[in-house]
């Protein structure tokens, strides 16, 4: 599979894979499982910053989440260095939603990823998920999502 290719068909650019924030590594291959540290929103004019149910709506988090999605993919190319055909399938998200104690739709933020990687993967980007609310996320951000890829 030609990921860039198929991100193009979408109207979307893979972008460089971020560079970690801390100490930890930005993925992990282990047998035939890639464990790809959590994303932060991020898109082209900058970190996407919010909460949920207080400054930003569902749909705004859900395309905060499309940028996670985004940067996921682009680790799991650095990961294969390039060649995305030994990327089998997605296995699970784990989506983190920077929201208010009274906000109940992670599941629709967090659908901004998933309905990416369907997209973008076809049948292999269906995936077990958690969506979970989070009282604040790293540097202010509005969604953080990690992954998990089996290898050919």
């Amino acid at each position: 599979m030609d990921l860039s290719a198929k991100l193009a068909d979408l109207g979307l650019t893979l972008p460089a894979a971020p560079a970690p924030a801390a100490n930890y590594v930005p993925f992990v291959i282990s047998g035939t499982q890639l464990f790809i540290s959590g994303q932060i929103s991020n898109g082209p004019d900058g970190l996407i910053c919010g909460k949920l149910g207080d400054d930003m709506n569902t749909e705004e988090g859900a395309k905060a989440a499309e940028t996670c999605a985004l940067a996921l993919l682009a680790q799991a190319n650095a990961a294969v260095e390039g060649d995305f055909s030994k990327v089998k399938r997605l296995v699970k998200l784990v989506g983190f939603v920077n929201s208010t104690a009274d906000f109940t739709e992670q599941p629709k933020v967090i659908n901004g990823a998933s309905d990416l990687m369907v997209k973008v993967l076809g049948e292999a980007g269906r995936h077990a998920r958690s969506a979970v609310s989070a009282a604040s996320l790293p540097l202010g951000v509005a969604v953080e999502i990690e992954a998990v890829f089996e290898l050919v």
